[in-house]
């Protein structure tokens, strides 16, 4: 039998049932008697107190112990000891005598330094109480010592449990039940000084300060004493305690923007005083959304936007990554910032890194770059924001994380969760979308937000749920969920939970194949189109404009739809759980490669300009397939997917965003066809990506034979291969090696695509007349080679295909310009700026301009200073080293024209520092760099390093032609720099024969 005295007096049988006391008498005889279970209380004194209105007779209380016998029966009795009566019952049995064994135990860990068993245990005492102790014995002075002493141990346990909590690190959850608990008792110092420590470890000193004097005040006014030296102390550590960088971790995970005023205002304040901001909080707190706030209003210049979620390694659920080394961040902010890693003229040598072209577009930008999401790569964007503030001093970051980045100069701001009139507010207005009338009784939301901790997104779902629930039944349903964790959430791992039920509760509200849909959708990494979205979650338009009505997706524009990624983690595992990952992901890989290959003819066709961007809004879904095909051995996906979309990846200059996945694949491969004669190109596809790396170098070297007798198997000549941008790019490839010794594969490269003029494929018909151009040319046939590029162009042009006609175009110009007729140059030059234009490759932009201005001089100087300028501009602007040291390459032309050699030779040495040695298109700017170097050192006396200069010429254009300057007409400098050149070259020779340098 149980028996309860914290609270009314109860008995209770072992099933639950309650035992029928009767009256206040035998319920105060009862619990006098069990004050002490087993002790003996005299008679005289139970006679005396349990009947509120005086003693009762000794026959009286004889009849009251008889007719209580009667009720406990046996499991209890009541036996006469001497002069009085007792209980024969064990401790454990009564609930105060288990309180007090549990308060004691609990105090007993947390003075061993095991605050969550003690937290644990406590809570368990103090759930026994059920209301005052030994309630209605007001008369019993007995009862009333005794209610004293366990109110005294209730409120001893109730301080126990929260130092215990706030051992944890939960000073916020104590904030609210310590202030009550210092109201209802203004004397007890505890509470004060845990009061004043949970709001010192938010950074609120100043309260905590308010604190202690209205402590001190109370003992003054009503003891006349004095604090006691533990709080005296606690005082005193406040007042020596600087204020911390921001405020204590707050206990939430979701978020809405609602209620951000001050904290736009700090922010706000922040950036203007400090480079780097950094919003920190738990996932889901309002950090993205308070951070695009203060963008709108503490920039000045530009905003640029980067989402950093879809570089997480491995799923939504997989932990951050921990890498230092910016890559992956810095080709985010590239593509955020519509700027392209590689250009549409392919090359060699190690390349350029997407830091380098980050540095070189924000060096003198003005602009404010939000980083958001990083915690999934805390280290990678610590170290890409400090390289960037260290190199571009007009630039600014505000970053989101989970953690701050650690970057020296770094401000944090903390995001809180609402506050209760925010709460209520964000509630009431995602309500009124989904239901006409009030959001229900104030004080019934207010309960509700109090329910959900103040937390802005599970307020978001729960109001969504009010389209078909009712206020109330909601708020049961919210009493239901968190009934079990509205405790546990006072540690972090805990508050996680919470916040998992939240989403659950949110899920469970799905109808199956909603359920379904919402599972299969979080293999999409950066979003989903309405086909795609349907395709792979096997669902209908129906039900996913029902996930977004409940909040579960979002519109994204363009016909998009997206995720939140704490809901896309809730909903990957139960992905899992269903057994439905690797089916799904594998839909998924096929989805991107259906699309990739439906697009394909389109991208060398009219279509281009449709489908690029199209592609370009899937990028992050490639790598996801790529990284899940890689992962799982799908080697066969992975060499189609790859294979697919190397028409898009080279032409937007996205490349090195893939080429890890086919570092991965070849690492452990022997050279040769992986997966059968059918996967040729496929192959040369993977050799050809991982050659675009440094660290794909010894693998090209490896595999280029093997795949390039693949390619050619592929391509015979008289029937066509699968994709015809491969060869073409392979040949491109290796005209860039810088290792001359080894011309054969180079040879056989030229030789596969040169022999596709009667391929049945019309663009590999195409390619194979814009490479005869070259090679026509190279055997002195200005006229041949002409006919060639010109052929090329019209039938780039009949396709539609602006990348080949640009190349054509360019070729034609350079053949032009080489006869000195510079007004055809600069015409198809502007042919092929715009449509550089139209497919939006500002680099390339940027390249043209260099082209153009090199056809304006020397005759018109001071067009070709604004084509050099524009240029700057745009390489600048596109962050690309290569098309800059072009540009400043020709202003140092001009400064040399003007007779500024001083400055000329300033801007040749700086261009010759940026250009890519190894790449071919750097190759006719690196000998203008050199011969300018040369010319300038020749105005200034100094023959030795002018020699020198020259001596650079003759060795960067050996085996090039029967002659250096033969050379250099092939490669399209103008004549009159022929000239020159020659002429400085023999003038500097000493008593030596410039070598090499020929009449040609």
């Amino acid at each position: 039998m149980w028996f309860g005295i914290l609270g009314e007096t109860q008995a209770r049988h072992d099933d639950g049932t309650e035992v029928p006391l009767g009256g206040p008498a035998r319920r105060a005889l009862l619990a006098l008697l069990l004050i002490s279970p087993g002790g003996v209380v005299p008679a005289e004194r139970l006679a005396e107190e349990i009947e509120p209105g005086g003693a009762v007779s000794a026959h009286a209380l004889q009849s009251q112990v008889s007719r209580l016998r009667t009720a406990l029966g046996p499991a209890a009795p009541i036996e006469r000891v001497g002069a009085g009566y007792r209980i024969a019952v064990p401790e454990e049995a009564v609930d105060a005598a288990r309180f007090e064994a549990l308060a004691a135990a609990g105090r007993a860990a947390l003075a061993a330094g095991d605050p969550a068993r003690a937290a644990a245990g406590l809570r368990r005492a103090l759930d026994l109480w059920r209301g005052p102790a030994l309630a209605g014995l007001d008369g019993s002075e007995s009862a009333r010592a005794a209610a004293a002493r366990l109110e005294e141990a209730r409120l001893s346990a109730l301080e126990d449990r929260i130092e215990a909590e706030l051992r944890l690190g939960e000073p916020r959850a104590a904030v609210p039940e310590l202030r009550e608990l210092v109201d209802r008792h203004p004397l007890r110092e505890r509470p004060a000084g845990l009061l004043m420590r949970a709001l010192s470890a938010q950074g609120r000193q100043a309260e905590a300060l308010v604190v202690f004097e209205r402590t001190r005040r109370h003992l003054a006014e009503e003891l006349g004493a004095d604090p006691s030296a533990g709080l005296t102390s606690l005082h005193a550590e406040l007042l020596d305690t600087a204020p911390p960088p921001g405020p204590a971790a707050p206990p939430a995970q979701l978020t809405s923007f609602v209620g951000r005023e001050e904290e736009t205002a700090e922010a706000v304040a922040l950036l203007r005083e400090s480079r780097l901001v950094t919003l920190t909080g738990p996932g889901g707190v309002g950090k993205t959304r308070l951070a695009v706030e203060a963008a709108a209003t503490a920039a000045t210049a530009g905003v640029c936007f980067v989402e950093l979620a879809a570089l997480r390694e491995g799923g939504p659920s997989a932990p951050p990554a921990r890498d230092a080394r910016p890559g992956r961040a810095a080709r985010s902010v590239l593509a955020a910032l519509g700027l392209r890693e590689n250009g549409l003229q392919m090359g060699d040598g190690p390349p350029r890194t997407a830091l380098d072209r980050l540095i070189a577009a924000l060096t003198d930008r003005p602009l404010l770059l939000v980083l958001d999401n990083c915690e999934h790569v805390v280290d990678e964007a610590a170290a890409l924001a400090a390289r960037l503030l260290a190199a571009c001093p007009r630039l600014r970051v505000l970053a989101t994380s989970r953690e701050p980045l650690g970057v020296i100069g770094e401000h944090v701001q903390q995001v809180r969760p609402l506050d209760e009139a925010a709460a209520v507010r964000l509630f009431t207005d995602r309500a009124r979308a989904v239901r006409r009338g009030p959001a229900g009784e104030p004080e019934l939301v207010r309960r509700i937000c109090a329910a959900l901790d103040g937390l802005p997104l599970a307020i978001e779902l729960a109001a969504a749920r009010l389209r078909t629930l009712e206020p109330e039944d909601l708020a049961g349903r919210l009493d239901d969920l968190l009934g079990i964790t509205a405790r546990g959430s006072r540690t972090s791992a805990e508050r996680h939970r919470t916040m998992r039920s939240v989403v659950a509760w949110s899920w469970d509200l799905l109808t199956d194949a909603e359920q379904r849909a919402a599972r299969r959708f979080t293999v999409f990494a950066g979003g989903a189109g309405g086909d795609g979205a349907r395709e792979v979650c096997g669902t209908d338009a129906d039900i996913l404009e029902s996930l977004v009505d409940k909040s579960l997706l979002e519109t994204a524009g363009a016909g998009r739809l997206r995720m939140l990624e704490t809901i896309r983690a809730y909903g990957a595992e139960r992905l899992e759980e269903a057994g439905e990952g690797a089916a799904t992901r594998r839909g998924h890989a096929r989805h991107l490669l259906e699309l990739h290959r439906r697009a394909g003819p389109h991208l060398l066709r009219a279509g281009q300009l449709h489908w690029l961007p199209r592609l370009a809004a899937e990028h992050d879904n490639l790598l996801a397939a790529l990284r899940w095909a890689v992962g799982a051995h799908e080697r066969r996906t992975a060499l189609e997917l790859i294979a697919a979309a190397s028409p898009s990846l080279w032409i937007r200059g996205a490349s090195a965003a893939a080429a890890p996945y086919a570092l991965e694949m070849l690492a452990a491969a022997a050279p040769g066809r992986p997966e059968g004669e059918d996967f040729g190109e496929e192959y040369a596809a993977c050799v050809l990506l991982a050659a675009s790396t440094t660290a794909g170098r010894p693998l090209w070297q490896r595999h280029r034979t093997a795949a390039l007798e693949a390619l050619a198997a592929a391509w015979p000549g008289d029937r066509a291969g699968r994709y015809p941008v491969v060869p073409f790019l392979w040949m491109m490839r290796t005209a860039g090696e810088t290792d001359r010794r080894d011309t054969r594969h180079a040879r056989d490269a030229f030789a596969l695509v040169s022999s596709q003029h009667d391929c049945p494929d019309p663009w590999a018909r195409a390619a194979a007349r814009y490479v005869s151009g070259y090679a026509t040319l190279g055997e002195g046939d200005a006229d041949g080679a002409e006919r060639a590029f010109d052929a090329a162009a019209d039938r780039f042009r009949a396709l539609g295909d602006r990348w080949g006609t640009a190349l054509a175009l360019d070729a034609l110009a350079g053949l032009a310009a080489a006869r000195a007729d510079r007004e055809r140059a600069v015409a198809l030059t502007d042919r092929a700026l715009a449509l550089a234009g139209e497919l939006g490759a500002v680099e390339d932009s940027a390249d043209l301009l260099v082209n153009r201005g090199d056809h304006h001089l020397p005759h018109d100087p001071a067009a070709a200073r604004e084509d050099y300028s524009g240029a700057a501009a745009l390489a600048r602007g596109s962050g690309s080293p290569a098309a800059l040291a072009a540009a400043l390459r020709g202003l140092g032309d001009i400064a040399l024209l003007e007779g500024r050699p001083q400055e000329a030779e300033r801007l040749y040495a700086d261009a010759l520092d940026r250009i890519d040695p190894h790449w071919v298109k750097s190759l006719g700017n690196r000998l203008r760099c050199l011969a300018g170097l040369g010319r300038t050192a020749e105005v200034r006396g100094d023959h030795a390093a002018a020699r020198t200069h020259y001596d650079g010429v003759a060795a960067a254009v050996s085996g090039l032609g029967p002659s250096v300057p033969d050379a250099l007409r092939l490669l399209g400098l103008p004549e009159e720099l022929v000239t020159a050149v020659s002429a400085g070259a023999a003038r500097t020779a000493g008593s030596r024969p410039p070598a090499g340098w020929g009449a040609g």
